[in-house]
């Protein structure tokens, strides 16, 4: 191994310290493509994870787009269980569309990945990006300026899983982010390895490709970037969480990615909210005004000094949320906000809206503290054959998604409250108003909620 490459290897193993957990029971997990990227951060993360009495856990998605692919994936498992890891294939099944294939493709294959994820108990997913990708993506989103469409959002080495609800709870870690892909590829060769190239990264029909030919000849486009986890920036508006997973309560005081965080979180929707819209809420925001608007399936109410953004019931009507039908034993998310697991059959769970004058007298006075326009968004659980809803919480086992879902994704953006960890660690701990406290059913008093911080630096149980 070359100078290079030992500076290299250490420079990874000091970024997956910096993130993960030593000697505990959670694997990780590792998406394999067979691509020289991923098959660097294979043998990288293997040392690390040997070192560091970690399970690795890799797994390969077969899209079904290349003749060629089942190959890849025996490629990738023997490679695998060369280093003595787990390996889990998946193949994305299913008609294909005819547009917009790359972007429906990547939904796909995070979605598969957050399943084996869930499945195996890992928590964090360790990506193959470099910084050659970081310049390809800003070539893309100027492109995007130009052309009008909404831009991408840019990399960073911590950020949640792009997809929802499949990918809750689970964050994407980049340690190869300041890397250049020429430099991986080295690594490879003086350890005798090889790698797939697959063609459709030279296919011009696609945007990466396209970038990629446009930066061959501007290598200091992917000059090395400042490591992500060091730009992280204070955040001290407090963010109060709102019960039964409706939403929250800060101040105007807000950076527009914490604002565009918490409107997705609170509307349970899955695209981040961008551009003039999300440009002028900011400036409402900022100017003092008292005003009420929707954004992204968001209720935003500006009173004074304070805001409140919550699930809209009137978006939901309008995009007819349909009630979840609960097996026993199996997770379901409703409306992007509520997980419930039950275990007994016949309850399904749905919104309160139409249902409010149903409700026993103490879940009416459990919801008497919060504003009318917002109850009719509290989840409900009715029994089939019955008509008498009852609030999520009371029974089965229930838990409000909003408060951990905009805690990752503030993390995320790089924006973190004093005393907060942005480790894997800190994914074990509870967040408050993600599930129901004991207090939570008590009639309703004006004392405020505590404000939503992240947990504090502790070993995960």
């Amino acid at each position: 191994m070359t100078p290079a490459d030992s500076a290299l290897t250490e420079r990874v193993r000091a970024r997956l310290d910096a993130r993960l957990s030593g000697g505990i029971d959670a694997p990780v997990l590792i998406p394999l493509s067979g691509g020289g990227d991923s098959m660097a951060l294979l043998g990288l993360a293997a040392d690390w994870a040997r070192a560091r009495a970690r399970r690795l856990v890799a797994v390969t998605i077969d899209h079904g787009l290349n003749p060629d692919s089942p190959v890849w994936s025996r490629r990738c498992r023997t490679a695998a269980e060369a280093l003595g890891l787990d390996w889990i294939g998946r193949r994305w099944e299913g008609e294909k569309p005819t547009t917009g294939l790359t972007a429906t493709a990547r939904a796909a294959r995070h979605a598969l990945i957050a399943g084996v994820a869930h499945e195996v108990g890992a928590h964090v997913i360790l990506t193959g990006h470099t910084a050659d990708d970081v310049a390809e993506a800003d070539w893309m989103r100027a492109r995007s300026a130009q052309e009008g469409v909404s831009p991408l959002g840019r990399l960073r080495d911590w950020s949640p899983s792009p997809v929802w609800p499949e990918g809750r709870g689970l964050m994407l870690l980049r340690p190869l982010l300041t890397e250049r892909r020429a430099a991986l590829r080295d690594l490879l060769r003086s350890l005798g390895q090889d790698w797939i190239e697959d063609p459709a990264n030279l296919d011009p029909r696609f945007g990466r490709s396209r970038a990629r030919r446009a930066l061959e000849d501007a290598p200091d486009a992917t000059a090395p970037l400042a490591f992500a986890s060091a730009r992280s920036e204070a955040l001290t508006t407090p963010i109060r969480p709102l019960p039964f997973g409706l939403g929250f309560e800060t101040g105007r005081d807000l950076p527009p990615a914490a604002l565009s965080a918490m409107l997705v979180s609170a509307s349970g929707g899955q695209a981040l909210p961008r551009g003039e819209r999300l440009a002028a809420l900011a400036r409402r925001l900022a100017s003092g005004e008292d005003f009420t608007v929707t954004l992204s399936g968001a209720r935003i109410e500006g009173v004074g000094e304070h805001v409140r953004v919550a699930r809209e019931p009137g978006e939901m009507r309008r995009r007819s949320v349909a009630p979840v039908p609960l097996s026993p034993g199996v997770a379901a998310v409703w409306d992007g906000r509520v997980e419930a697991v039950f275990d007994e059959p016949g309850w399904r769970l749905t919104g309160a809206h139409g249902l409010l004058n149903r409700l026993s007298d103490a879940d009416r006075a459990a919801l008497s503290a919060l504003p009318a326009p917002v109850r009719g968004a509290a989840p409900v659980l009715i029994r089939d054959g019955g008509d008498a809803p009852v609030l999520a919480g009371r029974v089965g086992r229930v838990r409000f998604l909003p408060p951990r879902r905009l805690n990752l994704a503030l993390s995320g953006f790089g924006l973190v409250f004093p005393g907060e960890t942005t480790q894997e660690h800190g994914l074990f701990d509870g967040v408050h108003g993600e599930t129901p406290t004991t207090d939570l059913f008590s009639v309703a008093t004006d004392e405020p909620a505590p404000p939503l911080r992240a947990p504090q630096d502790r070993k995960p149980r």
